[in-house]
């Protein structure tokens, strides 16, 4: 059993030992497909520059492994020239294991930022913005639900934290107010009386208020994977931290500007029927209608549009840039089945009437206070400055559906990035980049030749001392050291996906460093008992049984403290913590049962006078 289990090991260990090869990925983006054709023009093209690569072409993606770095980089280049914007390139380190390995599910351990180089983004996500959103979206809803019962309202709007829904006759409000509690059951419903006025107020419950929070990040970091993957980025990492915060890891990437656009923008849409009866120049000096607001175009003219939404950005499922028909750029944009409807119901009722597209993002707003915390300090709030932009006015001439383009774009440029961001979602509230690193190809192979290094060091240094102080039971203990080795990469390499962290390198030697101590408190225990007069074979037996209660104590512990680092940690001390926690395991097997069986091997059945230990 012992070598059966360390055959298998060193089996699924053996991938680490071929390294990486400079590689680009190639797939197609936004419903294009990478075909055969394609394939073969990337390769006639590469063999007309002399750059050699090795292509593999399965599942829509094309892989070309290079023999070196600056084959790679001038590969993209021509790669990125070669193709349009409808293929993601991106440049990767594929592993240089063999096929028929790979056939059998072997594959080398992943690296982490801090080893392979990358960016890593600590992300802020902005609550208040978030709980705005919720209550501008209920009082919209709260709004039809009224009007689809025939009750009549004089008004419903926002107020800090409660959405306020206005009557003139106290009969109707607590009609109203019925209807209310009975749809929404997460929220508190009270009436209220105001001199005329009859009021119900809706405010969210603890429990609802918790929910809302959690969505609102978890939606974020799904949005956040789908702009990663428009970036091309080979094995990211996108994951939560504590409440409101979440970690982005992309190896590989050195471009942190083109990153940080892409990942922190707040883009989306909202579509709006125009007020074309009201005064635009009375309006642009603030005397806006009723139900109304000024938003300025791309030139600074002002558009006066109904506040009422008709739909938002959060329905598009698919958006691509293309150029109309005079060769200008334009967005093609697909909705969901609802958002159809919701547009088809409006625009059937509204032909001949202008609707605009307004485009909205948020702004970071630099600290006022030079006392206040700054950006990646603890306790720093980012502060966001919504800016709106119509970027299109037009006439309805039909009813629209789920399919429909927006034009008045100022290049294709901005048509491309408009389109990406919604294509990949809009984030659900504004995101501030509260910490950024970036960590290079060349510092990663230092830190893994360092941790190398420090790993052989501290291996030679347990080999020398175990063999010198005792005798013939060293040279098994170093034996077991190495299966220890063996089995956590092993074991590691089949996890999918573990990921091997400059921590995770330092919770090797402190596992190799634990497994002797284990072997230290048998050999002790033999000792001891031998001291007492007990015959060889006895002082073995007694040696393992009664040392192997105060290793198990003492690996359960530090197990348990391993598991909850796990739970609660993130990045690279989760890291530490697995490698920990594997460690434990495979020391707890090769510094007790396989030790135990090779003394067995050598010693066992045998009448000895003497010990080597």
């Amino acid at each position: 059993m012992v070598f059966l289990v360390i055959a298998v090991g060193f089996f699924y260990a053996l991938p680490n030992i071929y390294g990486e090869d400079p590689a680009l990925q190639i797939s197609g983006s936004h419903g294009v497909e990478l075909d055969q054709k394609t394939v073969d023009n990337i390769k006639a093209t590469l063999d007309a520059k002399s750059i050699d690569g090795n292509y593999e072409f399965q599942n829509e993606q094309l892989l070309i492994r290079f023999k070196n770095t600056d084959d790679q980089l001038t590969a993209r280049e021509i790669v990125n020239k070669t193709l349009n914007d409808n293929y993601i390139v991106a440049l990767n380190l594929a592993p240089a294991t063999p096929e028929w390995m790979r056939n059998l599910g072997m594959h080398p351990l992943k690296l982490g930022l801090d080893l392979r180089g990358g960016v890593h983004f600590l992300m802020e996500v902005d609550m208040d913005e978030a709980m705005k959103k919720m209550r501008t979206q209920l009082t919209n809803d709260f709004r039809t639900e009224l009007r689809n019962r025939g009750i009549r309202l004089s008004g419903v709007k926002s107020e800090n934290d409660y959405v306020v829904v206005e009557f003139k006759d106290e009969a109707v409000r607590d009609e109203a107010q019925k209807v209310l509690a009975d749809n929404h059951k997460d929220f508190k419903v009270v009436s209220q009386d105001i001199g005329d006025k009859f009021i119900v107020r809706a405010t969210m419950t603890p429990q609802k208020l918790s929910e809302v929070r959690t969505n609102a990040v978890d939606q974020n970091i799904n949005i956040i994977r789908n702009r990663v993957n428009e970036l091309g980025v080979a094995e990211p990492l996108v994951q939560r931290q504590g409440a409101d915060r979440l970690v982005v890891e992309l190896p590989g990437v050195q471009d942190t500007a083109r990153a940080k656009e892409i990942l922190g923008a707040t883009a989306t849409l909202e579509f709006r029927l125009v007020d074309t009866s009201a005064d635009v120049q009375a309006a642009a000096a603030g005397h806006v209608p009723a139900g109304t607001e000024v938003i300025n175009d791309a030139k600074g003219y002002p558009v006066v549009v109904q506040k009422q939404v008709i739909l938002t950005g959060d329905h598009i499922v698919d958006a691509s840039s293309s150029a109309d028909e005079n060769g200008r750029p334009q967005v093609n944009i697909s909705l969901d089945s609802r958002g159809g409807t919701i547009m088809s119901n409006f625009t059937k009722d509204n032909i001949g009437k202008p609707m605009g597209t307004n485009f909205i993002e948020f702004v970071v707003l630099p600290t006022e206070n030079p006392d206040d915390p700054q950006p990646g300090e603890p306790g720093y709030k980012p502060k966001f400055k919504k800016i709106q932009r119509m970027i299109n006015v037009a006439t309805i001439q039909s009813r629209l559906g789920t399919n429909f383009r927006i034009t008045g774009l100022d290049s294709p440029k901005e048509a491309h990035n408009l389109a990406l961001l919604l294509r990949a979602g809009a984030l659900i509230a504004p995101i501030q980049i509260v910490e950024e690193r970036t960590i290079g190809p060349s510092l990663g192979q230092q830190n893994i030749q360092n941790g190398l290094n420090a790993m052989l060091y501290g291996i030679i240094f347990l080999v020398i001392f175990m063999v010198i102080y005792y005798k013939s039971f060293g040279f098994i203990a170093n034996l077991a050291l190495i299966f220890n080795l063996v089995l956590l990469v092993g074991v590691m390499s089949l996890i999918p996906g573990a990921t091997m962290t400059l921590p995770g390198i330092a919770g090797i030697v402190l596992t190799l460093g634990m497994a002797v101590d284990a072997n230290v408190l048998i050999y002790e225990r033999i000792r001891e008992e031998i001291r007492h007069g007990s015959p060889i074979q006895q002082a073995i037996n007694e040696g393992y049984a009664r040392a192997f209660v105060t290793i198990a104590d003492s690996n359960i512990t530090s197990f348990i403290t391993a598991l909850i680092l796990f739970m609660v940690g993130t990045g690279a001390v989760k890291g530490f913590a697995l490698v920990l926690m594997i460690g434990l395991a495979s020391s707890m097997f090769t510094a007790v049962t396989a030790c135990r069986a090779v003394v067995n091997i050598v010693y066992g059945g045998r009448n000895l006078k003497k010990l080597s230990i």
